[in-house]
Protein backbone atom coordinates (compact mmCIF):
# COMPACT_ATOMS: atom_id res chain seq x y z
CA UNK A 1 0.00 0.00 0.00
CA UNK A 2 1.69 3.30 -0.92
CA UNK A 3 0.49 4.86 2.52
CA UNK A 4 2.33 2.12 4.35
CA UNK A 5 5.17 2.54 6.79
CA UNK A 6 7.35 0.12 5.05
CA UNK A 7 7.26 -0.67 1.46
CA UNK A 8 8.76 -3.55 -0.43
CA UNK A 9 8.99 -4.68 -3.97
CA UNK A 10 10.97 -7.86 -5.56
CA UNK A 11 11.80 -7.69 -9.65
CA UNK A 12 12.47 -11.08 -11.76
CA UNK A 13 16.14 -10.79 -10.73
CA UNK A 14 15.44 -11.64 -7.38
CA UNK A 15 16.41 -8.49 -5.75
CA UNK A 16 14.16 -6.85 -3.07
CA UNK A 17 13.81 -3.16 -2.22
CA UNK A 18 12.59 -2.66 1.05
CA UNK A 19 11.88 1.15 1.77
CA UNK A 20 11.07 2.92 5.15
CA UNK A 21 8.26 5.07 4.11
CA UNK A 22 7.45 8.11 6.53
CA UNK A 23 9.30 10.61 4.93
CA UNK A 24 7.10 12.96 7.07
CA UNK A 25 9.13 12.42 10.27
CA UNK A 26 12.22 11.48 8.54
CA UNK A 27 11.74 7.69 8.89
CA UNK A 28 11.67 7.75 12.44
CA UNK A 29 10.20 4.13 13.77
CA UNK A 30 7.30 3.61 15.63
CA UNK A 31 4.79 0.21 16.26
CA UNK A 32 3.71 0.76 12.64
CA UNK A 33 7.27 0.84 11.10
CA UNK A 34 8.55 -2.10 13.55
CA UNK A 35 6.07 -4.06 12.39
CA UNK A 36 6.06 -2.77 8.32
CA UNK A 37 9.85 -4.28 8.61
CA UNK A 38 8.85 -7.78 10.38
CA UNK A 39 6.20 -8.11 7.77
CA UNK A 40 8.05 -7.38 5.06
CA UNK A 41 10.50 -9.60 5.87
CA UNK A 42 8.24 -12.26 6.61
CA UNK A 43 6.80 -11.81 2.91
CA UNK A 44 10.04 -11.71 1.22
CA UNK A 45 10.86 -15.34 3.10
CA UNK A 46 7.90 -16.69 1.43
CA UNK A 47 9.57 -15.90 -1.80
CA UNK A 48 11.63 -18.72 -3.35
CA UNK A 49 13.34 -16.35 -5.79
CA UNK A 50 15.33 -14.05 -3.20
CA UNK A 51 18.43 -13.20 -4.13
CA UNK A 52 19.14 -9.41 -2.49
CA UNK A 53 17.79 -7.28 -0.15
CA UNK A 54 18.24 -3.69 -0.64
CA UNK A 55 17.05 -1.04 2.14
CA UNK A 56 16.60 2.67 1.41
CA UNK A 57 14.66 5.72 3.17
CA UNK A 58 12.39 7.24 1.50
CA UNK A 59 12.63 11.22 1.40
CA UNK A 60 16.04 13.21 2.52
CA UNK A 61 16.98 11.27 5.60
CA UNK A 62 17.10 7.39 5.60
CA UNK A 63 16.20 7.07 9.27
CA UNK A 64 16.14 9.34 12.33
CA UNK A 65 16.06 6.90 15.13
CA UNK A 66 13.41 6.33 17.15
CA UNK A 67 10.06 8.47 16.82
CA UNK A 68 10.46 10.38 20.21
CA UNK A 69 6.60 11.41 20.43
CA UNK A 70 5.48 7.45 20.16
CA UNK A 71 8.60 6.87 22.83
CA UNK A 72 7.51 9.48 25.28
CA UNK A 73 3.02 7.82 24.52
CA UNK A 74 5.33 4.07 25.18
CA UNK A 75 6.62 5.16 28.82
CA UNK A 76 3.60 5.26 31.25
CA UNK A 77 2.30 1.88 29.89
CA UNK A 78 2.68 -1.19 31.85
CA UNK A 79 6.59 -2.76 32.54
CA UNK A 80 5.33 -5.80 30.59
CA UNK A 81 3.91 -3.18 27.91
CA UNK A 82 7.22 -1.80 27.45
CA UNK A 83 9.34 -4.56 26.93
CA UNK A 84 7.05 -5.97 24.76
CA UNK A 85 7.89 -2.43 22.51
CA UNK A 86 11.76 -3.17 22.95
CA UNK A 87 11.67 -6.92 22.27
CA UNK A 88 10.12 -5.81 18.47
CA UNK A 89 12.36 -3.07 17.78
CA UNK A 90 15.04 -5.72 18.58
CA UNK A 91 13.20 -8.52 17.07
CA UNK A 92 12.84 -6.19 13.64
CA UNK A 93 16.98 -5.28 13.92
CA UNK A 94 17.61 -9.08 14.71
CA UNK A 95 15.62 -10.51 11.62
CA UNK A 96 17.54 -8.40 9.44
CA UNK A 97 20.97 -9.13 10.58
CA UNK A 98 20.30 -13.11 10.24
CA UNK A 99 19.08 -13.01 6.57
CA UNK A 100 20.98 -15.70 5.23
CA UNK A 101 20.34 -13.19 2.03
CA UNK A 102 22.77 -10.31 1.65
CA UNK A 103 21.53 -7.08 3.10
CA UNK A 104 22.80 -3.74 1.37
CA UNK A 105 21.61 -0.32 2.71
CA UNK A 106 21.73 2.90 0.90
CA UNK A 107 22.51 5.77 3.43
CA UNK A 108 21.46 9.68 2.55
CA UNK A 109 21.07 12.72 4.98
CA UNK A 110 20.28 11.79 8.36
CA UNK A 111 20.98 7.91 10.15
CA UNK A 112 20.73 8.89 14.11
CA UNK A 113 19.84 6.54 16.94
CA UNK A 114 18.20 3.22 15.26
CA UNK A 115 19.10 3.60 12.25
CA UNK A 116 22.81 2.91 13.05
CA UNK A 117 21.86 -0.31 14.49
CA UNK A 118 19.96 -0.92 11.50
CA UNK A 119 22.70 -0.38 8.75
CA UNK A 120 25.47 -2.30 11.52
CA UNK A 121 22.31 -4.74 10.71
CA UNK A 122 23.05 -4.93 7.14
CA UNK A 123 26.19 -6.58 4.96
CA UNK A 124 27.26 -4.10 2.74
CA UNK A 125 26.64 -0.05 3.17
CA UNK A 126 27.23 2.40 1.05
CA UNK A 127 26.19 6.32 2.45
CA UNK A 128 26.07 9.42 0.22
CA UNK A 129 28.17 11.92 0.75
CA UNK A 130 25.47 14.07 2.55
CA UNK A 131 24.83 11.42 5.36
CA UNK A 132 25.48 12.57 8.82
CA UNK A 133 25.68 10.03 12.00
CA UNK A 134 24.70 9.83 15.89
CA UNK A 135 24.11 7.34 18.37
CA UNK A 136 21.48 9.72 20.05
CA UNK A 137 19.98 7.97 22.59
CA UNK A 138 21.81 9.41 25.90
CA UNK A 139 20.68 12.81 24.51
CA UNK A 140 17.43 12.04 25.54
CA UNK A 141 18.71 10.02 28.79
CA UNK A 142 18.00 6.66 26.88
CA UNK A 143 20.09 4.14 26.06
CA UNK A 144 20.92 2.21 22.62
CA UNK A 145 20.81 -1.43 24.71
CA UNK A 146 19.30 -3.35 21.95
CA UNK A 147 21.48 -2.36 19.11
CA UNK A 148 24.68 -2.13 21.06
CA UNK A 149 25.99 -5.67 19.68
CA UNK A 150 25.65 -4.56 16.23
CA UNK A 151 27.03 -1.53 16.60
CA UNK A 152 30.47 -3.11 18.51
CA UNK A 153 30.38 -6.06 15.64
CA UNK A 154 30.12 -2.91 12.96
CA UNK A 155 32.55 -0.35 14.68
CA UNK A 156 34.28 -2.06 18.03
CA UNK A 157 33.70 -1.37 21.48
CA UNK A 158 35.87 1.57 20.80
CA UNK A 159 34.30 3.42 18.94
CA UNK A 160 30.90 2.61 20.56
CA UNK A 161 32.53 3.51 23.99
CA UNK A 162 32.84 7.10 21.99
CA UNK A 163 29.98 7.77 19.84
CA UNK A 164 27.39 6.22 21.89
CA UNK A 165 28.77 7.86 25.13
CA UNK A 166 29.22 11.35 23.11
CA UNK A 167 26.05 11.13 21.22
CA UNK A 168 27.56 13.64 18.94
CA UNK A 169 27.11 13.52 14.92
CA UNK A 170 29.63 13.06 12.56
CA UNK A 171 29.69 12.68 8.69
CA UNK A 172 30.02 9.82 5.82
CA UNK A 173 33.67 9.84 5.72
CA UNK A 174 34.24 9.65 9.33
CA UNK A 175 31.13 7.08 9.17
CA UNK A 176 33.66 5.05 6.78
CA UNK A 177 36.90 5.29 8.81
CA UNK A 178 35.40 3.43 11.95
CA UNK A 179 33.94 0.84 9.62
CA UNK A 180 29.72 2.25 10.25
CA UNK A 181 29.80 2.43 6.31
CA UNK A 182 31.75 0.32 3.46
CA UNK A 183 31.79 3.49 0.31
CA UNK A 184 30.95 7.03 0.28
CA UNK A 185 29.17 8.44 -2.86
CA UNK A 186 27.91 11.62 -3.86
CA UNK A 187 24.00 11.99 -3.28
CA UNK A 188 23.82 11.64 -6.83
CA UNK A 189 25.35 8.13 -7.16
CA UNK A 190 23.90 6.61 -4.52
CA UNK A 191 21.45 4.66 -6.48
CA UNK A 192 24.08 3.42 -9.15
CA UNK A 193 26.46 2.73 -6.39
CA UNK A 194 24.36 0.21 -4.77
CA UNK A 195 23.46 -1.38 -8.27
CA UNK A 196 26.72 -2.42 -8.71
CA UNK A 197 26.61 -4.03 -5.91
CA UNK A 198 23.38 -5.61 -6.28
CA UNK A 199 25.47 -7.35 -9.60
CA UNK A 200 28.65 -8.24 -7.61
CA UNK A 201 26.53 -9.94 -5.34
CA UNK A 202 24.23 -11.65 -7.78
CA UNK A 203 27.18 -13.21 -9.67
CA UNK A 204 27.65 -15.06 -7.12
CA UNK A 205 26.40 -18.36 -5.75
CA UNK A 206 23.66 -17.89 -2.98
CA UNK A 207 24.11 -21.00 -1.19
CA UNK A 208 28.22 -20.50 -1.06
CA UNK A 209 27.29 -16.93 0.23
CA UNK A 210 24.37 -17.62 2.91
CA UNK A 211 26.91 -20.13 4.18
CA UNK A 212 29.58 -17.60 4.56
CA UNK A 213 27.04 -15.21 6.16
CA UNK A 214 26.27 -17.85 8.76
CA UNK A 215 30.09 -18.67 9.39
CA UNK A 216 30.89 -15.16 10.07
CA UNK A 217 27.73 -14.56 12.42
CA UNK A 218 28.92 -17.67 14.00
CA UNK A 219 31.84 -15.20 15.66
CA UNK A 220 29.59 -12.48 16.28
CA UNK A 221 27.93 -11.24 19.46
CA UNK A 222 25.15 -9.06 17.18
CA UNK A 223 24.44 -12.98 15.60
CA UNK A 224 23.08 -14.56 18.54
CA UNK A 225 19.90 -15.65 18.51
CA UNK A 226 16.47 -13.99 20.04
CA UNK A 227 16.18 -16.45 22.07
CA UNK A 228 19.55 -15.94 23.70
CA UNK A 229 19.26 -14.65 27.19
CA UNK A 230 21.89 -11.63 27.05
CA UNK A 231 19.35 -10.28 24.28
CA UNK A 232 16.41 -10.95 27.33
CA UNK A 233 18.51 -8.78 29.43
CA UNK A 234 18.93 -5.98 27.01
CA UNK A 235 15.35 -5.82 26.20
CA UNK A 236 14.69 -5.21 29.54
CA UNK A 237 17.39 -2.77 30.53
CA UNK A 238 16.19 -0.63 27.37
CA UNK A 239 12.53 -0.81 28.47
CA UNK A 240 13.55 -0.41 31.71
CA UNK A 241 15.67 3.12 31.16
CA UNK A 242 12.82 4.62 29.18
CA UNK A 243 10.39 4.36 32.27
CA UNK A 244 13.54 6.40 34.34
CA UNK A 245 13.09 10.33 35.51
CA UNK A 246 15.70 10.62 33.69
CA UNK A 247 14.38 9.59 30.43
CA UNK A 248 11.39 11.95 31.55
CA UNK A 249 13.68 15.20 31.65
CA UNK A 250 15.07 14.47 28.38
CA UNK A 251 12.35 13.66 26.12
CA UNK A 252 10.44 16.51 27.70
CA UNK A 253 13.69 18.52 26.60
CA UNK A 254 13.07 17.46 23.45
CA UNK A 255 9.50 18.33 23.09
CA UNK A 256 10.05 21.76 24.23
CA UNK A 257 13.09 22.20 22.47
CA UNK A 258 15.71 23.19 25.75
CA UNK A 259 18.49 21.92 26.87
CA UNK A 260 17.94 19.02 29.69
CA UNK A 261 17.82 19.61 33.92
CA UNK A 262 19.72 16.56 33.92
CA UNK A 263 19.60 17.56 38.23
CA UNK A 264 16.03 17.57 37.60
CA UNK A 265 15.58 13.90 35.95
CA UNK A 266 17.44 12.42 38.70
CA UNK A 267 14.97 13.86 41.28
Amino acid sequence: MPDSSVLWSLDKRGVATVTLNRPEVNNAYDSGLIHGVLSAIDELGKQSLLRVVVLKGNGKHFQAGADLKWINAVRPQSRAENEAVSRATFEAVQRLNGLPIPTVALVQGGCFGGGTGVISACDVVIAADNAMFSITEVRWGLTAAIIIPQLCDAIGVRQVRRYALTGERFGAQEARRIGLVHEVVPLGELESAGAKFVDQLLANGPEAMAETKALAMESSFGGMGVEHEAYTRLVRMHAARRQTAEASEGLASFAEKRAANWDTGRA
